[in-house]
């Protein structure tokens, strides 16, 4: 041996964070996870759920 040790580092799950905003983890029954996406494929960018939701959010703080 040559006095180095070798190093093996875990790899993550998921994509790396990006460092902006805060997380909040929500969890929603079926029928209105069913309405995100119904609401998702009826506009024209077909946004991602996660998308979907922060334009919802915006939305219903507007009104």
């Amino acid at each position: 041996m040559t006095g180095q040790e070798t190093v093996i580092t875990r790899k993550r799950r998921g994509p790396s964070p990006t460092g902006r905003g805060v997380l909040v983890g929500v969890r929603l029954h079926a029928e209105q996870l069913a309405a995100v996406d119904a609401w998702c494929a009826s506009q024209e960018d077909s946004p991602t759920r996660p998308e979907a939701i922060r334009r919802l959010i915006e939305k219903g703080l507007r009104a």
